[in-house]
């Protein structure tokens, strides 16, 4: 890499990343330091540890041309689909769900990088060719479905429907026409009557209780009941950290992961909610000016893909928090607990400053 090029690095970016670990670190550390096994701060100081490698692949992926990793895409893709398939013979079943692959000690879920290789993968497919008519975007479903439906087999029905999120996007960006991202969209809603069958019943389940979490008060409606009567409780200012008695008293289920919104707002309150979604706030917005002065289309599509990625997971996740979205077990990104997840963000990041950097040529 060219060191003059660091002159285009955008800190800001890095400076809220930055911003959102820490808060990560702090509300992860006040939802596990009673129950954390190996210690009362076993998950703060794994996700610390995630932080530190994640600025390692951020570097890796800034140092490295997007355009080299674009040339990669087709083994990208293979190696993504490969993945998903061995987790459905050999992944680790947790919760009822076959999404992990133990390395030893550590695991990860390949499920999360798929999102990252579908923006790369479909951003070439995207640059290299334009989708006008019904069999052009047949191959772009195509492209997106067969790694979706294997994260659907898991069952992983959340991402999955983030690489749809993501999928609409980049299209959006790349000058699909309306008429036809609004006729998908509209035949999709039209076969949902017949998808229902297809869902299991804890999916369907989840629908209803989005509709009346009160249909089942003490088990699937228990998460999104908990959630809102800890943000409510947090009121403004919130009741400090370590001291959110639904937080505490292990009130909320999954509160280190899905439900890390409801931890924070209840012991930050308002004021620390919204702290949150300005840094998110930032993060997009940063990201969609580096995908359009990206000195090429390549370079848009894939900030475009990052972009829609967390606006999709920041939206569900916060909506379903407060009972407006279906619980759907979509981590918060930079926030929620987890190895996999943070990496594949911190790569993203790494993604987009590496785009931004190159937006100019450098012709002596």
């Amino acid at each position: 890499m060219d060191p003059r090029l660091l002159k285009n690095l955008d800190y800001r970016i890095i400076i809220v990343i930055t911003m959102l670990a820490a808060l990560s670190i702090l509300t992860i550390s006040s939802a596990t330091h009673v129950t954390a096994p190996g210690g009362s701060f076993h998950y703060t100081k794994m996700q610390f540890i995630w932080f530190l490698l994640g600025l390692v692949v951020m570097a890796s992926f800034i140092v490295v041309d997007y355009h080299t990793i674009a040339m990669f895409s087709n083994a990208i893709y293979v190696v993504n689909v490969a993945l998903l398939v061995i987790v459905l013979f050999l992944g680790r079943t947790t919760m009822g769900a076959q999404r992990w692959i133990d390395i030893g000690p550590f695991s990860f879920q390949p499920s999360e990088f798929s999102k990252l290789a579908v923006i790369i993968t479909l951003a070439r497919f995207l640059d290299k060719k334009k989708v006008v008519s019904l069999k052009d975007l047949i191959q772009v479903f195509v492209h997106v479905g067969i790694p979706m439906l294997l994260i659907v087999k898991q069952p992983d029905l959340g991402t999955s429907l983030v690489l749809i999120a993501i999928m609409f996007g980049m299209m959006f960006v790349a000058g699909v026409s309306t008429k036809l991202i609004l006729g998908t969209v509209a035949a999709g809603v039209a076969a949902f009557p017949v998808l229902w069958h297809f869902l299991h019943d804890y999916q369907k389940m989840r629908l209803l209780i989005f509709i009346n979490p009160n249909l089942d008060p003490l088990g699937f409606g228990y998460h999104v009941i908990q959630s809102k009567i800890a943000i409510g409780s947090g009121r403004f200012l919130g009741k400090g950290l370590f001291k959110g008695t639904q937080n505490q008293l292990d009130f909320i289920p999954e509160q280190q992961t899905d439900f890390i919104f409801a931890v924070l707002a209840e012991e930050l309150g308002f004021v620390g909610g919204m702290l949150l979604l300005s840094l998110f706030f930032a993060l997009v917005y940063l990201t969609i000016q580096i995908a359009f002065k990206s000195r090429d289309n390549l370079g848009t599509y894939m900030a475009a893909g990052v972009a829609t990625m967390w606006i999709f997971q920041i939206m569900v996740n916060v909506g379903m928090t407060m009972g407006l979205m279906p619980v759907t077990g979509i981590p918060l990104p930079f926030m929620s607990y987890g190895g996999s997840s943070f990496l594949m963000n911190m790569m993203a990041v790494g993604l987009v400053l590496g785009i931004g950097m190159r937006r100019q040529k450098i012709l002596f």
